[in-house]
């Protein structure tokens, strides 16, 4: 899940999230939900070498929890994990990752270079 460029230039991540989980997810009964990983990607950084600061990261994983909690409880949302997609690289890696409510990466064009693909691993 993730929000456009234009759309977060006008504020609007939370609300683009919201309503794909609720659209996406929210319908699953909670033993479906237990098996569920999220990805938080941005559209605007798919591909483009441009990432998410590892604040920006947080608070959306962040308010994805939160959203969890409300809908299934609060158990669920710690249960549930949530993962960065969005160009994550050796020099990011580690700030990113090592944000609380990050707990791994979706990692893409990275991967295809094993030495920065092993960097990333070590950053964990």
């Amino acid at each position: 899940m993730g929000e456009s460029l234009e759309q977060r230039e006008q504020d609007l991540t939370f609300q683009v999230i919201e309503t794909q989980l609720k659209e996406g997810l929210f319908h699953l009964s909670n033993e479906e939900f237990a098996q569920v990983v999220i990805a938080y990607e941005p559209v605007w950084a798919i591909g483009t070498g441009k990432t998410a600061t590892s604040a920006q990261a947080q608070e959306v994983h962040a308010f994805i929890r939160e959203q969890i909690a409300r809908h299934y409880d609060a158990q669920a949302a710690l249960d549930t994990t949530l993962l960065y997609g969005g160009s994550a690289n050796p020099s990011n890696a580690r700030e990113l990752f090592s944000q609380a409510d990050v707990d791994g990466g979706l990692i893409g064009g990275a991967s295809l270079k094993s030495r920065d693909f092993t960097d990333i691993v070590k950053s964990f």
